[in-house]
């Protein structure tokens, strides 16, 4: 008996021995976790099954993106937490801190406040399928009227800057985006593949029909605002995107994909059945049985049907975009000594085929093309893609002149005629951009960056129009880059204010006073520093997003136009109306009566410019529009008159109140005397012919005299006042 309480002492002992370790150890590892990982709040819709979504059982925010974003983080040394989105959309979201990160954004967007983004490297490549009501032909990407969620508004943006073309249509829910289609306001509905493979089960949408030759990708990314403390997240978020592996990816898709997400309500039963169901029990359970059965087949068709589309193009058989990208990837590592060259490859305005000859010729041709090109490839060391519509990429090692020289004849030259030897007079053009890869691509291989230098080549060859294929000017890629720049910031540049109006004075030499002035503007860009008007004014011309930005100037004018009659300081301003601005589908003497009706003005405060160049590209239209400005009392100049172009036919034509010479007569190259002589006699003619004059770029006082002493007055240039903000030339008015 003794010995068995010595036994029982002993093992209290060592029970609070144990006891007083564990409260030693444990504090020691959760002191340890916590300097090893960070918390990290990810901010998800919930309502994207099977990407965002609730489970039912635990009631934890799971899904895709959640398991995929977990891996990542976890990897970054993260401890994450998800929270459900409770804004309108992810552009309201980013603006709320209790979010550290959101998602998913396609590419960067800036914020419902204007705040710029910054987003994480792809996680995943989400495939965006387009559903319409029962089968129709869709016209291309770029003519489509499509719907989508309005939680989905940053992504609109990003499928805007695919395709420019496209409108998109915002509805609060599914039922808003499917009633919209039925009832014929948009030709198809957008959204995520995978959202598509849930929704569609619900029996009310049985005439909705996926439209898979109509996929296209999109990355899939989180995103905070670009501030220090949003790159650093973003920063070891992309270390840990890096780490996920395509088989890691796979497993997730498959793992949400596969399971039985869709619980039927009894709305669906009683579309589905009928009235009959309700009342025969048996036939209930039975149809519930075969219901299920349809369920698991069309599960199982779509999942099959989404592993084709990932890696192959449907229409050609092909690699798509997905599969180019992991064969090229492939083939490079295992080929590293093998010179490869990647070619960028578009069939010249393809468009007017598919209208003129119809889509299947369309479709025939990209097959015919796809076939002759895939007889003439080795399967095993080269590998062709269909990025999209008629865009081709090809991966092939180099053999020299002989190859390409065979290629024309074996695949150019049969697709060329593909239409004329089916007695139709009509000649098929092929642009190609041709990327020779060097050793650093064979070292950091980034087969979408090999595109785009390839894709830059081919624009080349397709604005030319003077060859079928050209090679890569890395001169020619800095330009698109800053293009890029220019043409994506654009909006939120103007949302933000980094877009300024400035006013340069213009005076009357004679008496020394100001008599009006210019809007001009200055553009403080967040990447590229203070722009000038001839930085950008010439890429939003090419771009068609001048309007954009005259609008912007325009009314931003009226505003101070009418704080200053507030002020009781009346003042006139001169704008520019760009030539791409006048248009048969714009009103633009409507648009400027709306405006000084808006802000309470008196026509004769705004003087419309438009550039002499306009008049002799386009004089009919030019015209009837400058009568219309007239007869509305604005007072309308020919801006750059004698700028090179001019015609002298304009000026007994054009109805115009004042005419502004372009002094570049007295400061480029030539004659100084018959540059002044010229000077002289037009200035003589315009006052002859009872127009008012102004000359602009006078730098010196030289000019200035020479100009008072043929006649003419009024002045605008450097000599006198550069252009200036707003408040300076405010101030200057104040002092004269």
């Amino acid at each position: 008996m003794g010995e068995k309480r010595m036994m029982k002492g002993r093992m209290k002992l060592l029970l609070c021995v144990i006891a007083v370790l564990s409260l030693m150890v444990i504090p020691a590892f959760a002191a340890s976790g916590e300097m090893t990982d960070s918390a990290l709040t990810v901010g998800v819709p919930v309502d994207r099954c099977p990407v965002f979504y609730i489970n039912s059982d635990t009631n934890e925010i799971t899904g895709i993106g959640v398991d995929l974003m977990r891996l990542a983080a976890n990897d970054a040394g993260y401890n994450v937490t998800f929270k459900p989105i409770e804004e309108k959309n992810l552009k309201d979201a980013l603006d709320n801190p209790s979010y550290d990160v959101i998602m998913p954004l396609g590419s960067s967007v800036s914020s419902t406040r204007g705040e710029p983004v910054i987003v994480s490297d792809n996680i995943m490549q989400t495939p965006f399928t387009l559903v319409t009501a029962g089968s129709r032909t869709l016209p291309a990407l770029n003519d489509l009227h499509v719907g989508m969620l309005s939680s989905l508004a940053a992504g609109a943006e990003t499928v805007n800057r695919l395709y420019p073309g496209m409108e998109i249509s915002l509805y609060e829910t599914m039922p808003d985006c499917v009633k919209a289609l039925r009832t014929g306001e948009v030709d198809a509905l957008l959204h995520n593949s995978y959202v598509w493979s849930y929704v569609l089960q619900k029996p009310a949408y049985s005439d909705l029909a996926v439209q898979p030759a109509a996929m296209f990708s999109m990355d899939f990314c989180a995103g905070t605002l670009d501030t220090p403390e949003g790159r650093e997240i973003i920063s070891r978020l992309n270390d840990g995107i890096k780490a996920l592996s395509d088989t890691q990816r796979q497993a997730v898709i498959l793992d949400h994909t596969s399971r039985k997400l869709y619980q039927y309500d009894f709305s669906d039963y009683l579309h589905k059945y009928g009235l009959v169901a309700c009342v025969v029990i048996l036939l209930i359970i039975t149809l519930v049985v075969v219901t299920q059965q349809r369920v698991r087949a069309i599960r199982k068709w779509h999942e099959e049907k989404m592993r084709q589309m990932l890696d192959y193009d449907p229409l050609t058989g092909v690699y798509s975009m997905n599969g180019f990208r992991k064969r090229a990837e492939l083939l490079l590592h295992t080929h590293p000594d093998t010179p490869y060259f990647l070619s960028y490859n578009n069939i010249r305005d393809f468009k007017f085929i598919n209208d003129s000859l119809g889509r299947e010729a369309g479709d025939e041709l990209l097959r015919f093309w796809m076939s002759r090109s895939l007889e003439n490839l080795s399967e095993d060391d080269e590998a062709i893609g269909r990025i999209d519509a008629d865009h081709f990429a090809v991966l092939r090692h180099i053999t020299g002149e002989e190859q390409m020289r065979n290629d024309e004849k074996n695949v150019l030259g049969p697709v060329q005629d593909f239409f004329i030897n089916q007695g139709k007079n009509y000649r098929v053009q092929i642009c190609s951009g041709i990327y020779v890869l060097t050793p650093t691509d064979f070292r950091n291989i980034d087969v979408d960056h090999m595109i785009d230098l390839a894709r830059v080549a081919e624009k080349r060859v397709r604005d030319s129009r003077t060859s079928s294929f050209g090679f890569y000017n890395p001169e020619q890629w800095d330009r698109g880059k800053r293009i890029a720049e220019i043409i994506n910031y654009l909006p939120a540049a103007i949302k933000a204010g980094d877009i300024q109006v400035w006013y340069q004075p213009q005076v009357n030499y004679e008496t020394k006073r100001i008599i009006g002035s210019e809007a001009l503007c200055r553009w403080d860009h967040t990447k590229l520093g203070w722009l000038y008007p001839f930085d950008f004014i010439g890429t939003l011309e090419e771009a068609g997003l001048i309007f954009d930005l005259d609008c912007f100037v325009w009314e931003r004018v009226c505003q101070d136009l009418h704080r200053w009659n507030e002020q009781g300081k009346r003042r006139s301003v001169s704008v520019n109306v760009s030539r791409d601005d006048i248009r048969e589908d714009r009103d633009i003497p409507a648009h400027f009566q709306n405006l000084i009706q808006a802000y309470n003005l008196t026509a004769d405060q705004l003087h419309i410019e438009i550039t002499e160049t306009a008049y002799v590209e386009n004089p009919g239209f030019l015209i009837s529009t400058t009568e219309k400005l007239r007869s509305l009392g604005f007072q309308v100049e020919m801006d750059d008159f004698g700028s090179g172009y001019s015609s002298l036919h304009m000026l007994k034509e054009v109805p115009v109140d004042r005419i502004k010479l372009d002094l570049h007569f007295l400061t480029s190259s030539g004659d100084f005397e018959k540059s002044r002589v010229i000077v002289r006699n037009i200035t003589r003619m315009i006052n002859e012919l009872g127009m008012n004059m102004i000359a602009e770029g006078v730098e010196t006082v030289a000019q200035a005299d020479f100009l008072q002493n043929i006649g003419c007055n009024e002045m605008q240039g450097y000599y006198f006042y550069k252009p200036m903000p707003v408040l300076e030339f405010e101030k200057l008015n104040e002092e004269i």
